[in-house]
């Protein structure tokens, strides 16, 4: 059904709160450029853009029978937004700083048993990575990021220019990122669960 210009958002709320789809439809309409807009500019990541995005409308239809008790829809709206953001910059700074510390070999944690443990299975994901390079892009990788040779150093060790080392080294961490970054995610969710259950 098609909303006429006489609903108001104060009514289109109320038959969000009584599980009214259509209803729900056109407030998600009204509102997801905004919400996705400012997620994007906050995470500059599409993909975390439209996760947002879902993850707010799919909490404000879960909650939809509260909805009567709200005063301040945008408000609401955007506190909701506000702290999925959040939530995905600590994830993502997390990703990051776990990345950067596991390629320059900083000990990453120094606490408690939950924490070595990701320490001991992001080790272990990211020896798996360099294992499964090819073979001249791991030797480029374990010369210098392993045994810290120079990238001249490391050409003339392999017999290669340095541009191809050059070449050989930003694809080898490429692989190892993209590689390590999606299995860290599943490693962070089962100890999440286990520190739950």
């Amino acid at each position: 059904m098609a909303f006429q210009p006489e609903y108001t958002e104060i009514d289109l709320l109320k038959l969000v709160a009584e599980g009214d789809r259509n209803a729900f439809t056109q407030i998600y309409n009204n509102y997801r450029n905004k919400i996705y807009s400012i997620a994007y500019e906050l995470t500059e990541s599409t993909g975390v853009a439209e996760e947002i995005v879902q993850d707010v409308f799919l909490k404000i239809w879960v909650k939809r029978e509260t909805l009567n008790e709200v005063e301040h829809f945008r408000a609401y709206l955007f506190t909701i937004t506000r702290n999925y953001v959040f939530a995905a910059l600590k994830r993502i700074a997390r990703r990051e700083d776990l990345e950067v510390s596991a390629m320059e070999g900083v000990p990453l944690y120094h606490t408690d048993t939950e924490n070595q443990v990701l320490n001991n299975e992001y080790t272990r994901i990211l020896q798996a990575a360099i294992d499964r390079l090819p073979e001249q892009q791991r030797q480029v990788y374990n010369l210098i990021k392993k045994e810290g040779l120079k990238r001249e150093e490391a050409a003339a060790a392999l017999h290669l220019s340095p541009e191809t080392v050059k070449t050989h080294l930003a694809q080898a961490m490429r692989s190892i990122r993209t590689y390590c970054l999606t299995r860290l995610d599943v490693t962070i969710a089962l100890i999440v669960l286990i520190r739950h259950y």
